[in-house]
């Protein structure tokens, strides 16, 4: 979720700043979740259709966003040699899962979930949840 990096030469990012070969530059990505600059003031709502577009036929499709956004695989010539691979299998689990349960939220009312700064993202004593049987009539 923090990441750092040096840099291999003089450089200059695209808002002016001037790096210096040798400097570490660090992000942070969750921050960078959150921030109401890139995602707007309504960044803490759940709006998949952030993401997506309806064309005049009523279909959606999945619009790609700047990877330097949100860089949760990192972005250019560092990007993660297991993106496509996660997200292939992110797509296939949840496809599985979504189609037979629905996976309900029991956080206890008024509860706010507490992040925990690691390798990667995690919550303090994980995500409960209720796995709910769905039924197909």
């Amino acid at each position: 979720p923090v990441d750092t990096k040096e840099a291999a030469y003089d450089d200059v990012l695209p808002n002016g700043t001037l790096v210096k070969k040798g400097w570490r530059l660090t992000y942070h990505v969750y921050a960078m979740g959150r921030s109401e600059k890139i995602w707007g003031s309504d960044w803490a709502e759940f709006r998949p259709e952030r993401w997506l577009s309806l064309d005049e036929d009523g279909k959606w499709s999945f619009v790609g966003m700047d990877i330097y956004n949100y860089p949760v695989f990192q972005a250019g010539p560092r990007v993660c040699i297991g993106k496509e691979m996660a997200f292939l299998q992110m797509k296939r689990v949840v496809a599985g899962i979504m189609r037979q349960f629905r996976v309900v939220p029991t956080m206890v009312e008024g509860v706010e979930p507490e992040y925990t700064a690691y390798l990667t993202s995690l919550m303090k004593g994980g995500f409960p949840v209720k796995i709910e049987k769905r039924s197909h009539t």
